[in-house]
């Protein structure tokens, strides 16, 4: 297989992975490469995806993978029929992760839960259960909390009054250090 051919699908991974936006830069620090190669591996990805239901945006100097907007109508239903029903247990576990260990990041999520959690917070953020918050140690990164409405909702005034809160933040902590 060809190296360009491998470098794109290592970025195909990577923007999977991270589900936002990423700086060319530092998918070039990630996999150790040049800008240059990593730009000719993107317009590579782009060709690659032409033909498929995914494609990459680009702003500046970020990329992201995403869905086409052709698919927009038949995935808006899918979500909006997601709202309807009750939480998945995926969700009730990222919920979980969520109000146990927040301040969590995605990769973290991602890393205990053994799978990609875009979808997932992104249906409990649109549900108003967690939140968004700027990573004040890495700056330009986002961790995930439970939400003011999550808390009201469930009659408490922090994450700290969880049922058995310490207990299971070590043990989640314990299991994710392994």
């Amino acid at each position: 297989m060809e190296k360009n051919t491998d470098l794109s699908a290592s970025i195909e991974a990577l923007l999977f992975v991270h589900g936002e936006s990423l700086e060319i830069k530092k998918i070039a620090q990630i996999l150790n490469e040049s800008e240059s190669s990593i730009k000719t591996a993107l317009e590579n990805l782009n060709e690659i995806l032409k033909d498929r239901g995914l494609t990459l945006i680009f702003s500046g100097n970020r990329v992201q993978l995403a869905t086409k907007p052709e698919f927009a109508p038949f995935l808006e239903n899918f979500i909006k029929n997601e709202f309807e029903e009750n939480l998945t247990p995926a969700a009730l576990e990222t919920l979980s992760l969520v109000a146990y260990l927040g301040p969590i990041s995605r990769p973290r999520i991602d890393y205990i839960r053994g799978v990609n959690s875009a979808y997932t917070i992104r249906n409990l953020m649109m549900r108003g259960l967690i939140e968004k918050v700027l990573d004040a140690k890495a700056g330009n990164s986002f961790l995930y909390q439970a939400s003011f409405d999550l808390l009201k909702y469930l009659g408490i005034s922090r994450s700290e009054d969880l049922p058995e809160f310490e207990k299971y933040k070590s043990l989640i902590s314990e299991t994710a250090a392994n």
